[in-house]
């Protein structure tokens, strides 16, 4: 009775020590599987996109990072569903996946390409900047992002371009604005106006109207060291600006409405000059 029971425990042990090596070799099909799995749907993710299918391209490219979501293939997943997006102009969609990457992979190194390409996504769609800012602020929030923390790389390069022109947008439409107030004798919410271009657009081609009218203004308001200051800006920076002239002819009380109206005419086909260039 005793053998029998020590028999039976040694096939029990026998038993146990198989079905483990069992469960360790199923494991691993499982695993091989799975990699297998995710590199015919990353490859077929590619072959659907260079054949225009993005949306089957993407749904391929979204199975690999469940599959795998800790291999190197799941970020590069992520970034290739959000370019197939954006090739066939779904921003949106785009924008949800670069977004899902960069709550992901935040110190991923393409990181780069994801705030360019979410820049590019929010500056396709800036459709009337009077109306709406928020996809030029988004886009110039990502190309900000992109040339201070990658101010080497090419992406960078272009993004400082880009950046021009949103501040170009951007400091039109506080012009706009401010003339409008000025229009109506709103003397300070016009002033305030002006001042956000010389303070924070000062590159752009409205700098100099911004500088004169606040020469103009302040010395409608008595304020005439303000105004003197303005002129000096204007005098160091754009000596030969027509509006720099009018300044000067306005502390020595020799400026006439002919004057400005002549050189708001000009300034005019500058501001057309650029909506061309955004055309």
């Amino acid at each position: 009775m005793k053998f029998l029971n020590i028999l039976i425990s040694i096939l029990i042990f026998i038993g146990l020590i198989s079905c483990s090596e069992k469960e360790e070799k199923i494991s691993i099909i499982t695993e091989d599987n799975l990699e297998m799995q995710m590199i015919e749907a990353y490859n077929e993710g590619l072959k659907e996109f260079n054949k225009g299918d993005i949306f089957f391209a993407a749904k391929k490219f979204n199975e690999v990072e469940l599959l795998y979501p800790q291999s190197i293939w799941a970020p590069r997943s992520i970034l290739m569903a959000a370019y197939a997006y954006y090739s066939q102009l779904y921003y949106t969609d785009a924008i949800f996946e670069l977004e899902r990457f960069l709550d992901k992979y935040d110190n991923h190194p393409n990181k780069d390409y994801a705030y360019y390409l979410l820049g590019i996504c929010h500056y396709n769609q800036i459709v009337d900047e009077k109306k709406d800012l928020g996809e030029i602020i988004k886009s110039r929030e990502y190309f900000t992002l992109l040339v201070n923390e990658f101010p080497s790389t090419d992406f960078a390069e272009d993004a400082k371009f880009k950046l021009e022109l949103i501040n170009e947008i951007l400091a039109s439409k506080e012009l706009y604005l401010a003339n409008y107030y000025l229009e109506r004798e709103k003397w300070i919410p016009a002033m305030n106006r002006y001042k956000t271009i010389v303070d924070d657009y000062d590159t752009t081609i409205f700098i100099e109207e911004a500088l004169f009218r606040l020469v103009e203004l302040n010395y409608k308001l008595g304020i005439i060291d303000e105004a003197k200051k303005y002129t000096a800006l204007l005098g160091y920076n754009y000596q030969s600006s027509d509006w720099y002239e009018l300044s000067y002819k306005i502390l020595n009380k020799e400026y006439t409405k002919s004057n400005i109206k002549k050189n708001e005419k000009k300034q005019n086909s500058l501001i057309e000059k650029f909506k061309e260039l955004l055309e």
